[in-house]
């Protein structure tokens, strides 16, 4: 087992033309099981504690420079969720006001497809992660363009499920 730990710091950072900083996210779902193990219609997504333990949001963090914008988002899935899975298209980007900084951020969100689901990861003690469903996160999610990106992402995935009907 590989020893994974945290990125910290903002030297290596990516800002916009404008100096805000370029934030990657991710959206883990999956489709909920049925009790006898075969996946249901349920769509559940994965959020997780901010640092300080109060509020719950997607993954998310700084793009780096020694990376792609997929990396980013796959790196900070792993780092403050704990899993792993396939990105897959970009849900958007959103310009927003950081509450702790009170600059404009850059913020891009992305699916990820979950297929792992670790007992151990880098942030593990100073996060929780919480499966729920959509209406349960757009209850509990305080961030207007994290709601937005989900939103999105549903339209797509029952567009994506109404084709294979």
């Amino acid at each position: 087992m590989a020893c994974l730990v945290s990125r910290t710091g903002r030297e290596m950072q990516r800002y916009n033309s404008n100096g805000g900083r370029q934030v990657v996210g991710c959206i883990p779902y999956r489709y909920k099981e049925d009790v006898d193990g075969s996946a249901s219609n349920e769509l559940e997504v994965l959020v997780v504690s901010s640092q300080k333990g109060q509020t719950l949001m997607f993954p998310k963090g700084g793009w780096e420079l020694d990376e792609s914008i997929e990396e980013a988002a796959y790196r900070e899935s792993l780092e403050e969720a704990g899993v792993t899975g396939i990105v897959q298209h970009e849900l958007g980007q959103w310009s927003f006001i950081s509450k702790r900084h009170g600059t404009y951020y850059e913020g891009h969100m992305f699916p990820l497809l979950v297929k792992e689901q670790l007992d151990l990861w880098p942030e593990k003690d100073l996060r929780r992660r919480t499966w729920m469903s959509v209406d349960e996160v757009r209850e509990v999610c305080h961030h207007w363009w994290m709601k937005e990106a989900l939103d999105i992402l549903v339209e797509r995935l029952t567009l994506q499920k109404n084709r294979n009907i």
